[in-house]
């Protein structure tokens, strides 16, 4: 467990320390990221592998808050590397945005899961969970200041909203923060690998890349 611990620790810094080199502002991310490897502000991190922080460009127009790291993000230390990780590179790809150029989070930075045999099976974090996270999640978003904050789904939403959000009634138009930025709500890709049947997932993978067609045409005219 400790060299999976290390190992995370290792490749997400590596990665981040690839995007944007050292400065000040750099400086002050990992100085936050340090201290959240050891947050106890919920009792998710008794039974979690380690904390997963979010990485990306620290100048990103766009970021990215997904729910929680799942099974292979757990292990790996880094947000969106598992299945759902990659329909939402897909979905990038398809919409124009390069992943490399957005900063990618969770709102509840351990996986919280149920443990059936062998297998780690995903859990819903709870409203105490959520919001025990949002100080995360602030002191990010206070460092990278995104003009848009895109919610993968109702418990970033939750997250980043304060309150309850149903994805249906907000989908498609921004929601604005306390610090005048925008909020864009869209439906996490894990929904994706959870649908039915092949039609409703490619309903849904249409969905979303609409969704993120739409953002991207939104940060280019914040970039002028």
């Amino acid at each position: 467990m400790a060299d999976l611990v290390a190992d995370g620790l290792r490749d997400a810094l590596e990665a981040e320390r690839a995007i944007q080199p050292r400065s000040n502002l750099r400086a002050s991310w990992e100085a936050l990221f340090e201290e959240a490897r050891g947050c106890t502000r919920c009792d998710l991190y008794k039974y979690a592998t380690q904390t997963v922080f979010g990485e990306g460009p620290l100048d990103a127009r766009i970021m990215f808050v997904g729910e929680q790291p799942g099974d292979q993000e757990d292990l790996a230390g880094r947000p969106f590397v598992g299945p759902a990780g990659a329909i939402f590179d897909a979905a990038l790809e398809k919409a124009g945005i390069d992943r490399r150029s957005v900063y990618v989070t969770n709102a509840v930075k351990h996986f919280k899961f149920i443990q059936r045999g062998k297998r780690r099976i995903h859990n819903k974090p709870d409203a105490g969970e959520i919001e025990a996270c949002r100080w995360w999640i602030e002191h990010e978003r206070t460092l990278i200041t995104p003009p848009i904050t895109v919610a993968l789904g109702a418990t970033a939403a939750r997250s980043l909203v304060g309150k309850v959000v149903t994805i249906s009634k907000v989908r498609g138009e921004p929601l604005t923060l306390a610090d005048g930025s925008e909020c864009w709500v869209t439906a996490h890709p894990s929904s994706i690998l959870r649908a039915p049947d092949e039609a409703t997932r490619n309903e849904g993978k249409k969905l979303l890349l609409r969704d993120l067609r739409r953002i991207k045409a939104r940060a280019e005219e914040f970039a002028g």
